[in-house]
């Protein structure tokens, strides 16, 4: 009988390992899985994939890679070796997360308003007030339900201790949910048995809690408010996902130029004559929304919608200005946000970072750039960082360079030993670093979809989970019990 694709020695060391706790001794709620793998072979996984791909590649599921110079549209890379959730670990990160979400919600509140957590100086203000997305514009204007943040990706790691750290939240508009309601199904396809002998909670009902979260957050209270997707438009990297979930909520996606102000309220273009919007789900920066308020040379957001969204009359999910607590730099101080707000201990930690905006942290940046992640405060997708112990001495220099001119935009993390998963790659079983991006919505209540994406770094030895950097995913099954 041919070998399975476990027949080879598998051993990750020296990182903590999701699925086996010593060479060759899965963890319990692993048994099932490990023990389906042992009746495939390397054949019968390639079949399986091909599967996947075809389904990946019918259903248009792509993402863009910018600065590629051929073949810049890719199918998402998927790894069909899922990754397995204990409910015990799911509850703290499901508490862990609402926490800071909770927290952040009310630093926006905060900043915006009294500024109590400034003027008590458990935060800088400089570091506030100096970030590229902190808007003067929403000073003293209340939104619905002072909800800022209605949609979060935060992202996850577990390190060789065995516990979870955040590495950031993202704020601004999050994206990749439609691979993991996309993984699932492609899952749910090929690996039926498997998938029926585990009880894997639910996630297919995201884009209805998503539109219940956007209605809820309607002006004036509207129980049957019109909700839009605003997008960029056909050349944006996510516009996949941006028409996925429009057709899954039943709303419409629009692009700026079928939108229109109109006495402070915001109009949508159809054959019928003009509709009016009240909630517009933006997968735009702040800076493209309004060229009355902010970038005059943009063409992809409504004139005159900043002055409908301060008179009450629309609703902008996620607000304007949330970027700030986005900011990487910011980021560091959330332990204290949380202290300060709820009167709790967080139950997820950040991972320890170093500011460049401190004389004394930017010193020990610059000199132990081996050693060290360095990120600008502003960028994602990992665009803009350095991973020191695998860059040459001239991307190290590069980025000194960059570091000692302008110190408020980076930041320094350690090196992080991140937890591997099996990951099939060339038709063995490799140990390969993954991340995890839950979602969680926040409008009447905060909703956490029970999964996430679980990001993979594709090529070996590789810390870089991002699909634009050679990542890709798997579907992350959370079990009842």
């Amino acid at each position: 009988m041919p070998n399975s694709v476990l027949s080879n020695p598998y051993d990750p060391a020296p990182f903590y390992d999701e699925m086996f706790s010593s060479p060759g001794e899965p963890r319990p709620h692993y048994k099932v899985l490990r023990d389906h793998l042992q009746t495939m072979t390397a054949e019968m996984f390639a079949e399986r994939r091909r599967v996947a791909d075809a389904a990946f590649l019918y259903q248009g599921i792509t993402f863009t890679v910018y600065g590629q110079e051929q073949g810049i549209e890719r199918i998402f890379p998927f790894d069909l070796v899922p990754r397995i959730v204990s409910h015990n670990e799911w509850d703290q990160i499901e508490r862990g997360v609402s926490q800071r979400v909770m927290a952040l919600n009310l630093f926006l509140h905060d900043i915006y308003h009294d500024q109590r957590i400034l003027r008590e100086k458990l935060i800088p203000s400089e570091l506030v007030f100096s970030s590229r997305h902190f808007r003067r514009e929403m000073m003293g204007l209340d939104v619905p339900k002072d909800r800022y943040i209605h949609v979060v990706g935060t992202d996850i790691v577990r390190g060789d201790d065995g516990e979870y750290y955040v590495l950031e939240d993202n704020l601004r508009s999050p994206s990749g949910v439609s691979y993991m309601l996309e993984n699932r199904q492609v899952m749910k396809r090929t690996f039926a048995d498997l998938f029926r002998r585990y009880d894997v909670m639910p996630i297919e009902h995201y884009p209805q809690e998503l539109l219940n979260t956007l209605r809820s957050v309607a002006p004036h209270g509207y129980s049957d408010a019109t909700v839009v997707l605003l997008t960029p438009g056909i050349f944006n990297s996510a516009y996949f996902e941006h028409t996925f979930l429009a057709r899954q909520m039943g709303i419409e996606i629009v692009e700026g130029r079928d939108l229109v102000a109109h006495q402070n309220k915001i109009y949508m273009r159809t054959t019928r004559g003009l509709k009016l919007v009240d909630v517009i789900y933006r997968r735009i920066d702040d800076d493209f929304l309004d060229p009355l308020a902010f970038h005059q040379d943009s063409v992809l957001g409504v004139a005159g919608l900043v002055n409908a969204y301060r008179a009450g009359n629309v609703t902008i999910a996620n607000a304007i200005g949330t970027g700030v607590a986005d900011d990487k730099a910011v980021y560091a101080f959330t332990p204290e946000m949380i202290r300060f707000y709820l009167s709790e201990d967080p139950i997820l930690n950040n991972v320890p970072t170093y500011l460049g905006w401190r004389e004394n942290e930017c010193d020990y940046i610059l000199n132990n750039l081996d050693k060290l992640v360095v990120k600008a405060v502003n960028e994602s997708g990992g665009y803009g960082m350095l991973v020191g112990p695998h860059a040459s001495r001239e991307e190290r220099e590069n980025f000194r360079e960059h570091v000692h001119a302008n110190p408020r935009n980076y930041i320094a993390q350690p090196t992080l030993a991140l937890s591997c998963h099996p990951t099939l790659l060339d038709g063995e079983l490799h140990g390969c670093h993954i991340d995890l991006r839950p979602y969680i919505l926040y409008g009447d209540d905060v909703v956490v979809v029970p999964g996430g994406l679980t990001r993979v770094a594709l090529r070996k030895g590789s810390l870089v989970v991002n699909s634009s950097q050679g990542g890709g995913s798997k579907d992350t099954w959370v079990l009842r019990d």
